[in-house]
């Protein structure tokens, strides 16, 4: 996952924008580092070697930019071929109910489901293409999308910047970070999964 990371960055501000493209809008860039990819992009701005000669601003811009992108795409993916994949009685993925609960889900949850996603890996990936799926209002969707989108991307960034600029030498770490990231990332979804359990 570093080498991974490092290879993003090494790619600058245009590695940072097509990650996040694909992680909130398409469903292949699910396994594609989210969280731990802006943080160490954060700290690497905040670097005094910098090797990767990345600004803050830029960093929040290529974040930004492509997670709008994104998220309005696999909106568009999802309402285009979301019915016809979702009709298939037989897919282990993509059951017919999945579409109706993502609906029930929605209508229940309203747009602020949108805006939370963006801070749940993997929920952030599927979201858009189930909002599509589920014809959500695309306008309201647009707006609390910009929102998520506006405070994950230049939240988290920002975040790991002043914490690389008050910590010298923070860069040193970076591996024990992306695990720690990831580990947290996912506590939000083993709750959900195991709060489904018992529901059911």
């Amino acid at each position: 996952m570093e080498q991974l990371t490092q290879a993003i960055l090494g790619a600058s501000y245009l590695g940072i924008f097509l990650v996040v493209f694909a992680e909130t809008g398409l469903l292949v860039g699910a396994a594609l580092p989210g969280d731990s990819l802006l943080i160490v992009a954060g700290m690497a701005a905040a670097s005094q070697t910098n090797k990767y000669h990345l600004s803050l601003p830029g960093v929040i811009g290529a974040v930004i930019a492509g997670a709008i992108l994104g998220s309005i795409v696999g909106y568009f993916l999802g309402k285009r071929f979301g019915p016809a994949i979702f009709s298939r009685q037989n897919s282990r993925l993509f059951k017919p109910e999945y579409r109706v609960q993502a609906e029930e889900f929605f209508a229940k949850e309203g747009p602020k489901s949108v805006m939370l996603a963006r801070f749940i890996p993997f929920v952030r990936a599927v979201v858009p293409t189930l909002a599509g799926v589920s014809n959500m209002n695309f306008p309201l969707y647009t707006l609390y999308s910009v929102i998520g989108a506006v405070i994950w991307g230049a939240g988290l960034p920002a975040l790991a910047y002043y914490v690389g600029q008050k910590i010298p030498n923070l860069d040193h770490y970076i591996l024990l970070i992306v695990v720690v990231v990831i580990l947290l990332s996912a506590i939000p979804v083993v709750m959900r999964v195991l709060s489904a359990r018992r529901t059911s």
